[in-house]
């Protein structure tokens, strides 16, 4: 059978397409290269890519129409930032939200009867205890989230008039990269913790710490870290899951491991053995104090096991990745 991949030109998208091409799978990525990366296409040879964007209802037909065996659509692509979702709420709300219903309407209209999701963390907003749960109440704080959940909420009523059966992933922090250095985190502008840490360790300039004022143990905000191959193996099991008939529904993903960014900093200097500037800054506007996961439900129901969960790994792996990779991908 055919999957059809949003957004696998990007970080997470990249690593899950090449996962599931290894089993075999024929691998469709349909990517708009917004921030994704051409030059990923030259690095995935048994990957079909088209050039387009998942809300266009012309391209997402020919698609459909074309590639006939198409059985299941993985959805990363989207809006992502935080901060810029609280600037530009109407701009993620129209593609994280509207897009996707565009995507949902024709997958209806060819019957192509498997989602698989791309959810976060963020549609929780401030925990109210720790680790999260599936059960955890949903209140989102920045945009971002609420776009996540507005699709969560809609994807059930959407399966109860025709729509497609689903599985959605709501990650915590994805982190490192694919073990062979092939596959790793380039963003512009590069808005992720550890990347950023360790681009200052390579280049000598100072990390940025945005609070340290929260209700936690040393007062940065702690998260949950999860490698980002652990995180595509998770998405293979939830599209074979799927085909098997299994129910439709949510599940949270990470390594249920808290780590503040004082913490991710000082484990940043140890692998790197480099020491690291710091600048304090204020708050960022929607960031939660905490958000660190409880994988349990994933663990028992698809039999998920994650293989590199140690932080100093996760780091390690990104680490090799951007000493081979320093400007990117070339």
């Amino acid at each position: 059978m055919t999957v059809l991949v949003t957004g696998g030109a990007g970080y997470i998208g990249s690593v899950t397409a090449r996962a599931i091409e290894a089993r075999g799978e024929h691998v469709i990525v349909l990517d708009n290269f917004s921030t994704g990366h051409r030059q990923i296409e030259g690095l995935l040879p048994g990957v079909d890519f088209i050039e387009g964007d998942y809300s266009d209802r012309d391209i997402l037909q020919n698609i459909f129409s074309k590639k006939r065996a198409i059985d299941a659509v993985i959805h990363f692509a989207g809006m992502t930032l935080v901060g810029e979702s609280m600037d530009r709420p109407s701009d993620y709300v129209r593609m994280n939200f509207v897009g996707t219903l565009t995507l949902l309407e024709e997958m209806a209209a060819r019957n192509v009867h498997h989602f698989i999701f791309s959810s976060s963390a963020a549609t929780f907003g401030v925990a109210e205890q720790v680790p999260i749960d599936e059960k955890h109440p949903q209140r989102p704080i920045n945009p971002y989230g609420w776009s996540k959940k507005a699709v969560e909420d809609l994807l059930p009523y959407l399966k109860g008039v025709g729509g497609p059966a689903y599985i959605g992933l709501r990650y915590f922090n994805a982190a490192g990269a694919a073990r062979d250095g092939l596959l790793g985190e380039v963003h512009r502008p590069e808005t992720h913790l550890i990347p950023n840490i360790l681009n200052a360790a390579l280049t000598g300039s100072a990390f940025h710490i945005f609070g340290t004022d929260y209700p936690t143990d040393d007062g940065t905000c702690e998260r949950d870290y999860i490698h980002i191959e652990d995180l595509a193996e998770a998405h293979v099991l939830a599209l074979y899951a799927l085909r098997r008939g299994h129910d439709s529904g949510f599940y949270n993903l990470g390594n249920g491991q808290r780590a503040s960014i004082l913490r991710v900093l000082e484990t940043a200097r140890c692998v790197t053995g480099l020491s690291i500037s710091v600048i304090e800054s204020i708050r960022r506007p929607g960031d939660p104090p905490i958000l660190v996961a409880s994988s349990d439900r994933i663990k028992h129901d698809l039999n998920w096991k994650p293989q590199r969960e140690d932080l100093a790994v996760i780091i390690e792996d990104a680490w090799r990745f951007l000493r081979e990779h320093p400007d990117g991908y070339r």
